[in-house]
């Protein structure tokens, strides 16, 4: 008997087991199962089904297409409006305003503390939870507290004029609902320097101490081997971190809704005014304000996308 003969024999008594005849049936299945387009279908479909169902509608009801009051004729005149008025300037000046202080201060910050608990010394885990312990918290949460604590009917208001360093609570300095979103930006500084903390910190200890090592033999001294050594190789988390923080600044709106001034106002919470009105005809300009804003963090989104390549695919 031929090795032909036995391996054809082999197989079919491995046919007459039972149960192998459904492997084989689902074979084709298995192999689909390991696609890794069929494992995220369930997380696109969510994705395009809402997302992508909501902005087409926003992008339809942007250009006149309102059929609930009877609109169902294209026009640009909503994006006419909005580019025309003198409080989209305004507040495109304040949100641009509010999201880069946010995301320079919070970089500097996270940049110390990651430099700082890279190290090792006595009570660093202490430190590291105590600096990590706010992640958790939303943002409207600290919002509240940066509301309780910074107004000037709040706790510190209310202690300085109990220690005599001012006459009356009202003579605190404006914190909140100021005309420079001192508290917004406050409250973004210290959620966001957390999160970009950690991606910095990641980022440092991946690289490791050998090349500030090898810097250090040649003579160098500290600021020598942060500036030619470190933050280069660090350049990248850094951007990447500070496009992702400063594109969620832009585009939030409970914290600005909270302790912003009523005008001007960030764009958010412009444009979820207009959608509240009562009057449904201002309901375009709303679409269209949220589709300039969408087509802005999506061009910060491509941006940063684009720094996460390796240098030889930037093209």
């Amino acid at each position: 008997m031929d090795f032909k003969q036995v391996t054809e024999r082999t197989r079919n008594q491995e046919d007459k087991q039972p149960g192998n005849w459904i492997i084989r049936s689902l074979s084709p299945l298995l192999s689909l199962s390991r696609s890794p387009f069929l494992l995220l279908a369930p997380a696109l479909a969510v994705i395009v089904l809402l997302f992508g169902g909501g902005l087409a509608l926003a992008l339809l009801q942007s250009v006149g297409y309102v059929p609930a009051i009877g609109r169902t004729e294209f026009s640009l005149a909503a994006y006419h409006h909005v580019f025309s008025d003198p409080a989209f300037g305004r507040s495109l000046v304040l949100t641009l305003w509010i999201a880069g202080v946010s995301t320079a201060v919070s970089t500097l910050l996270a940049l110390i503390a990651a430099l700082t608990l890279r190290r090792a010394f006595r009570g660093r885990r202490i430190a590291a939870f105590i600096f990590q312990s706010n992640l958790p918290i939303p943002h409207l949460v600290g919002a509240i507290g940066i509301l309780f604590l910074f107004s000037q009917s709040g706790f510190l208001a209310r202690l300085a004029h109990l220690a005599g360093l001012i006459q009356t609570p009202a003579d605190f300095p404006a914190l909140v609902f100021d005309p420079y979103a001192l508290g917004i930006i406050l409250e973004y500084v210290w959620k966001s320097s957390v999160f970009m903390g950690i991606i910095l910190l990641a980022a440092l200890q991946s690289i490791g101490e050998a090349y500030e090592d090898v810097a250090r033999t040649l003579g160098a001294n500290r600021w020598q081997q942060f500036r030619h050594v470190t933050l280069p190789l660090i350049r990248s988390g850094i951007l990447s971190a500070s496009i992702l923080v400063f594109a969620f600044t832009f585009g939030a709106f409970e914290v600005p809704l909270l302790l912003g001034t009523r005008y001007p106002s960030a764009l958010p919470v412009l444009a979820y005014r207009l959608y509240t009105d009562v009057d449904l005809n201002a309901r375009p300009e709303a679409m269209a304000l949220s589709v300039v804003i969408a087509a802005i963090i999506t061009g910060l989104i491509l941006l940063y996308m684009w720094l996460t390549r390796k240098p030889g695919e930037r093209k």
